[in-house]
């Protein structure tokens, strides 16, 4: 099995487990130490990384799948997420890196404008990724 083969058997595996909410599957797939960073939030490991899935997948109506590159420790997945919300469709782009025991680090990337003013109106602050410590 190749490099590339194996990345994408994991970051696809992970991709495949989060959408469909399992999220025992999707753990499975990240290594320690592990990072996430998104516009809405950070974490430090793959629980706290997580937590707020159930809730989003409530929304989620569709992920269409635009690009998949892979390489042998890094891979980057574009995608549309329809959702039942004012946000309606969001264009995502998701950077991972991997050693040789998972997924390492995931850097989510995407417009997160709507969210914020989706959050403000439920009264709800989304977490400040500059000053977001650590969940261990």
């Amino acid at each position: 099995m190749t490099t590339e083969t194996r990345t994408r058997q994991i970051v696809r595996g992970y991709h495949d487990a989060r959408f469909s909410g399992d999220m025992p599957a999707a753990v499975a797939h990240l290594a320690e130490p592990f990072t996430f960073q998104s516009p809405l939030m950070s974490s430090a490991d793959p629980a706290g990384h997580l937590a707020g899935l159930p809730g989003f997948l409530q929304v989620v109506t569709g992920v269409d799948m635009i690009s998949e590159l892979y390489g042998e420790s890094e891979a980057t997945l574009v995608y549309d997420v329809h959702t039942a919300t004012p946000a309606g469709t969001q264009r995502t782009a998701e950077h991972f890196r991997l050693d040789g025991a998972g997924i390492t680090s995931i850097m989510l990337i995407f417009d997160g404008t709507p969210w914020q003013a989706m959050l403000a109106m439920m009264g709800q602050a989304p977490p400040d990724t500059a000053t977001a410590k650590p969940s261990r």
